[in-house]
């Protein structure tokens, strides 16, 4: 078994001052040494120039592999055929390939994909992305082990993975939780249909009550009732949200790492406390 691979994500910055601080960040980060940095596409999946100014700041100053994602929901076959080009001349090996955020007031719950433009889904970017450049790219796709919040039900939001993995994905991350139940069944759904692909969980640090209520409620994720009365309690202490949650989060990544899980992926919301907190906590250590 190969030894956990680690990431962290970062997502451009959407003020001055989050430009400015972005390197300090990284350059914090990157003591960890993580196989890779992924860097989103942008608030609401607006900005991809925010990320290829991003992806080339993480090069400038640590020099460790990035990974933009790539988002296909209302584009056109050139334009990400020109992004592929671009990040490809850039040295680009990894592509995070995502369907993106839907236009307000859409909803494809209903398995219709009309008017999102020339792509509907991740698995079609992933195909493109494959007609394109064969192996050229190391494609990771998302997971989501609790559901997607708009999919009609769990079956079909599986499936819909499945289709990803079958379009040629490499590996998937997954969407944040805290119930490493929800983790393990997915995996075992995974091996009773024959994927085989690698999938990282995706890890949140809870350093804030307001945040990890709101962000939870955002992706559909559960926050398990007795994290969030305790959350609740402390709120007005922020050392103690910070310790408690640096607690329920260690424990989660030790459970995931003990049962197989190929590696974590660190949602680091550009702050690099938190996360090598965390770090530490779970005795990863710093390689040379």
């Amino acid at each position: 078994m190969s030894s956990p691979k680690f990431s962290f994500e970062l997502f451009p910055p959407r003020t001055p001052e989050g430009v400015a601080k972005l390197p300090q960040v990284i350059c914090e980060l990157a003591t960890a040494r993580p196989d890779y940095f992924s860097v989103t596409y942008g608030a609401g999946g607006s900005n991809q120039n925010g990320t290829y100014e991003t992806l080339l700041t993480v090069v400038k100053h640590c020099g460790i592999e990035a990974a933009p994602h790539l988002t296909c929901v209302g584009s056109t076959r050139a334009h990400i055929a020109a992004l592929l080009d671009r990040y490809r001349e850039a040295g680009v090996k990894r592509i995070v390939a995502l369907r993106g955020d839907l236009p307000a007031g859409m909803d494809t719950a209903s398995g219709s994909a009309s008017g999102l433009g020339e792509f509907g889904y991740a698995n079609e970017l992933v195909s493109f992305i494959r007609e394109q450049h064969g192996a050229a790219f190391h494609i990771a796709v998302a997971a989501y082990p609790e559901m997607h919040p708009q999919a009609a039900g769990p079956g079909v939001d599986f499936d819909n993975f499945r289709r990803k993995v079958e379009a040629g994905a490499d590996s998937a991350i997954t969407q944040l939780f805290y119930n490493a139940d929800a983790y393990f069944d997915f995996m075992e759904r995974c091996a009773k249909a024959g994927l085989r692909i690698p999938v990282i969980p995706g890890i949140m640090p809870i350093t804030n009550t307001a945040s990890a209520v709101r962000f939870c409620s955002g992706c559909g994720a559960d926050l398990p009732r007795w994290v969030r009365l305790r959350l609740e309690e402390l709120k007005e202490d922020k050392a103690a949200v910070v310790e408690f949650g640096l607690g329920v989060v260690t424990r989660l990544c030790e459970t995931l790492l003990k049962n197989g899980a190929p590696g974590l992926h660190f949602y680091t919301i550009n702050q690099s406390e938190p996360t090598l907190r965390l770090w530490e906590r779970l005795g990863l250590g710093v390689t040379a």
